[in-house]
């Protein structure tokens, strides 16, 4: 038998060495990787300073790499962005150039601005047109102040105002700076109304012919005529008019402008062949046919179709006919009897804004201002100054650039009080004596 102690020497050939490996370890001994110190735990890489990537982003599909103007990250303080708006909204004048030639003194010229304020029951009612205007822009205390600063800005010697419907609070602003004026108000349900103010110091009010259409079934819409005397005993119709707004209704439009014409030629010839100067909206713009027939003498209203004869209807789609069959009731409402398809214009009138030449960026084709109006539903030209041959436009107040409105998604905003776009001209009488030719 083998003794304990010799046994015990022989387990010690069992040990487990560091150097040597062996076929049968000791279970109870450690193993050398538990021996040795853990490794250091593996960090993330400490945070390091944001850098501008100076690569250009992804491609995406479509795009040309043309469109990518910077390729750094920006912040843009929404307060420069503001003051950058504020200073493009300058609008600047815009001189004839024949002004030296008709101009006889500085006590003959006269300043007319046209504004369409929007009425705060128009406002507040038809929501769905400022959808992108915020709250506090379409309260009637905030869109005052702005209004009566565009007033005092421009310090008209005429002022022709449409959707008034707050008319003590314009008539008392108004009357502090130092004018008279007259308001003439809708029929029915509509609150608003049109208004002509003047300068006491500059003219004196003759006659007032206001027209209500409602009364020749011309729906609920108004005008005014006034005839002024200046200091200078030069006499001078002013007519005011807002007309309606239903795209669709052509006719009844054409009908209430017909009427403003023939009354102005009557308050003309009356006094002698004065001269007329007509502001407002007319809900028509410069390509429709309504502004043709202010252009021109006369027009064929068979070769036009009713729903397209103001221009503003581009949601239906009208096939174009050499013939629309009118019915009378149409004819009699556009034209006022049925004795031809033909309507004649007694004046012959001259847009002024388009009369002076503009920039690119605010002008369309036919010269006009590319837009007086904007909301969510509509982006164009519907306000016009016209006056007659007795008067030159000596320079108008230029309008903002289409993409400048574009850029503020909708009017009113925090520096214009309305949708509209107030337009401003200055006039002239023009001398007799004067060459035709020059103007």
């Amino acid at each position: 038998m083998v003794s304990c102690l010799e046994t015990k020497k022989k387990r010690k050939h069992f040990h487990f060495h560091p150097n040597k490996t062996s076929m049968f370890p000791n279970p109870f001994a450690r193993p050398i990787f538990l021996l040795r110190p853990p490794p250091p735990p593996i960090l993330p890489p400490p945070p390091s300073k944001r850098r501008r990537s100076l690569s250009p982003p992804p491609l995406q599909p479509g795009v040309s790499t043309g469109q990518y103007r910077s390729y750094h990250r920006r912040w843009t303080n929404p307060e420069f962005k503001k003051r950058r708006l504020k200073m493009k909204m300058q609008r600047n004048w815009v001189e004839a150039q024949n002004a030296g030639s008709v101009l006889i003194s500085k006590d003959d010229n006269f300043v007319l601005m046209s504004y369409n304020i929007l009425g705060d029951d128009n406002c507040m009612k038809h929501t769905d047109l400022y959808r992108n205007v915020p709250l506090e822009n379409m309260r009637w205390e905030s869109r005052k102040r702005r209004i009566c600063i565009e007033i005092r800005a421009r310090d008209p010697d005429l002022l022709c105002l449409q959707e008034v419907d707050r008319v003590r609070d314009i008539m008392k602003y108004m009357q502090s700076e130092g004018y008279e004026g007259v308001h003439k108000g809708r029929n029915g349900d509509a609150k608003d109304g049109c208004a002509i103010f003047w300068k006491k110091e500059r003219f004196n009010l003759i006659e007032d012919d206001s027209i209500d259409f409602s009364e020749f079934n011309l729906r609920h819409n108004v005008a005014q005529l006034l005839v002024f005397e200046s200091k200078n005993s030069k006499k001078l119709i002013v007519g005011n008019i807002h007309v309606l707004f239903n795209p669709k209704r052509g006719d009844i439009k054409l009908g209430q402008i017909r009427m403003l014409l023939e009354r102005a030629d009557f308050l003309s010839a009356k006094y002698g062949g004065i001269p007329v100067l007509l502001a407002g909206d007319f809900n028509s713009t410069p390509s429709s046919a309504i502004y043709k027939f202010l252009t021109s003498k006369e027009i064929d209203l068979s070769v036009y179709n009713r729903l397209k004869l103001s221009g503003m209807d581009r949601t239906v789609f009208v096939p174009w006919t050499r013939k629309y069959n009118w019915t009378e009731e149409e004819l009699r409402t556009a034209i006022g009897d049925l004795d031809s398809t033909k309507i004649k214009n007694p004046l012959k009138l001259q847009s002024s804004y388009a009369s002076i030449k503009g920039g690119s960026l605010t002008r369309g084709p036919n010269k006009e201002p590319l837009a007086t109006s904007y909301h969510s539903k509509f982006l164009g030209t519907v306000d016009y100054l016209w006056h007659s041959s007795e008067l030159a436009c000596l320079r108008v107040l230029d309008t903002l650039p289409l993409n400048l409105l574009q850029e503020m998604g909708s009017l009113p905003t925090e520096e214009i009080g309305s949708d509209h776009l107030a337009l401003v001209a200055e006039f002239s009488f023009i001398n007799k004596r004067t060459n035709k030719k020059d103007h």
